[in-house]
């Protein structure tokens, strides 16, 4: 198994630089099979979805398209993914970022009562309190 840096990610997805594309697709296709998949860390998910929103300016619809199609390629194997599906659909009723949903979600699963912030979008979310 081999693990994806957030650029390989982004460049294999996105494919607006055509070398770093071209290496990105041709190291997944040989290294990354149902057998073997990628292994996509938590943070990468995170970064994935902040640089297409600042760095590219998808929509919150094309994001979580883009999401879910990495959720569901058996190529790639989603860090905690029974986690990610849950801050997923969050992310994608609400306002707050994908980070905050999957931040909530985590520390719920993990026994917290509640997760504390000044985010005005995340403490709208059922596992953050307003500070």
């Amino acid at each position: 198994m081999i693990g994806l840096d957030t650029n390989v990610l982004v460049r294999y997805l996105v494919r607006d630089d055509p070398d770093q594309a071209r290496l990105a697709a041709e190291a997944i296709a040989r290294d990354c099979t149902r057998e073997s998949p990628a292994f996509i860390n938590r943070i990468v998910l995170c970064e994935l979805v902040w640089v297409l929103e600042s760095a590219y300016g998808y929509s919150k619809e094309t994001i979580a398209g883009v999401l879910e199609k990495v959720f569901r390629t058996a190529q790639f194997h989603v860090e905690d993914v029974q986690t990610a599906w849950p801050a997923f659909r969050t992310y994608q009723k609400g306002k707050a970022d994908f980070s905050d949903c999957l931040l909530g979600t985590v520390n719920r699963e993990r026994g917290c009562e509640r997760t504390i912030t000044f985010d005005r979008d995340a403490g709208k979310l059922a596992e953050f309190d307003l500070l």
